[in-house]
């Protein structure tokens, strides 16, 4: 049986194998033209004590992504892909996408890349292993 997709996930974070992601998910929301959900999430574990204080830090973060992410929107839509938005968390990546992106947007199938972006995560343990792991739904990693 194949499983038939009308909405695909996709999780960037600007490592190279988010990008390489972001374009698979592309080429399959082409392919079964599928709504592109573009989900990215603002790691706050990254951020010092008092930024994490400083609420004009943190939408100054967020309104930065936001306008990031509109880059990833262009691109998709250029590239074909006609129903595309995006969603952006706050906190630890994998586990924000598996425990509230994913049940809010409900996509068939989450595309991730294989490695974290920055931070001890891109040496020991992936957020990928983690959303591999616990998803809901099948996921797609990419190296």
């Amino acid at each position: 049986m194949v499983m038939e997709i009308k909405k695909i996930l996709v999780g960037v974070d600007d490592s190279s194998d988010a990008l390489l992601a972001f374009d698979h998910a592309i080429k399959e929301a082409k392919e079964h033209n599928a709504e592109l959900i573009i989900a990215s999430v603002l790691e706050n574990g990254e951020m010092n004590i008092y930024q994490v204080m400083d609420v004009d830090y943190i939408h100054g973060e967020r309104k930065e992504l936001e306008k990031h992410m509109e880059e990833y929107v262009k691109k998709a839509k250029n590239a074909g892909v006609k129903d595309v938005r995006t969603v952006i968390g706050e906190g630890q990546a994998g586990e924000v996408i598996v425990k509230e992106i994913i049940p809010k947007v409900q996509p068939d199938v989450l595309i991730v890349g294989s490695l974290a972006k920055k931070g001890i995560n891109k040496y020991f343990g992936s957020q990928a292993a983690y959303m591999a792991k616990y998803s809901p739904i099948s996921v797609m990693v990419i190296r």
